[in-house]
């Protein structure tokens, strides 16, 4: 279990698109020992017309059997704004939600409201896509080697305790294609290997996580190497990390982040610092 004080919040609208999410937070949550509260957000105009007002005794109604011991959350407001309060209010230390749309092509849309929990919870975010099949056993962590992503790749490594963790690094040479020669692409390659050398040897990383980590750099713009990586692997969670800064950095950094987690068919934790 992550910590003492972790407890699994799951956001769900009740439609049948949400029962992955609600599936592996239940299964998270019996795995770490963790309390579950699952919460459905009343939008202000349902929540004129009481009639059409679900209570908690309805929602537990539609869950399935392992669920009836968990919390039930109906607060009302923006559902986006008010799953991320619930969860600073409340001390859950992971939101897990799922897409807004699935399509047979194998699309995967987050939606506004995944986005805004993203960018504005402060705690990870789990963006579930596949039907739950055990606890995950494979992380493919993309990192950009900073102060940020090492600190999410502790948290990680501790919720996760029995996976394996794949380590990526995208570089490339800065200003190309005016820059990139192979010269240049050295270069830029033996600076990141020193920086990845400095990350695995921080004294935040216990023997155990090193042991658990193999390590990969590749050239290429960041989204397309992190989808070929996950392609050769049999990772069944991505881990991504954005910058709690703010500003211009974390909408750029944190759109970097949604559009590999629309892109790829695994399910997916984005952390923030």
């Amino acid at each position: 279990m992550p910590s003492e004080s972790f407890s699994v919040l799951v956001a769900t609208d009740l439609s049948p698109r949400c029962d992955r999410a609600v599936d592996r937070a239940a299964q998270l949550a019996a795995h770490w020992g963790a309390p579950l509260r699952i919460i459905h957000v009343l939008d202000e105009k349902s929540a004129r017309n009481a009639a059409r007002q679900p209570d908690a005794s309805e929602v537990r109604e539609t869950l399935a059997d392992p669920l009836m011991d968990a919390e039930i959350l109906l607060p009302t407001g923006p559902v986006p704004a008010t799953i991320a309060a619930t969860a600073q209010v409340s001390g859950s230390g992971l939101i897990v939600t799922g897409v807004a749309r699935f399509n047979a092509l194998g699309d995967f849309v987050l939606g506004t409201a995944v986005d805004h929990i993203v960018r504005h919870a402060h705690v990870p975010v789990l963006v579930v896509k596949q039907r739950p099949r055990g606890v995950y056993r494979n992380l493919l962590f993309a990192t950009d080697l900073s102060e940020a992503s090492r600190t999410a790749l502790v948290r990680a490594a501790r919720m996760f305790p029995e996976a394996a963790i794949q380590l990526v690094h995208a570089y490339q040479v800065p200003y190309g294609p005016w820059l990139d020669t192979e010269d240049a692409r050295g270069q830029v390659r033996e600076q990141a290997v020193l920086r990845l050398e400095a990350m695995l040897a921080h004294p935040d990383l216990t023997d155990d996580i090193r042991q658990r980590i193999r390590s990969v750099l590749d050239y290429g713009e960041v989204a397309q190497v992190v989808s070929k990586t996950l392609a050769e692997t049999a990772a069944d969670l991505l881990v991504l990390t954005t910058d709690g800064s703010g500003g211009i950095l974390q909408a750029a950094i944190g759109s970097t982040a949604l559009t590999l987690a629309a892109r790829v068919p695994q399910d997916t934790l984005i952390m923030r610092e």
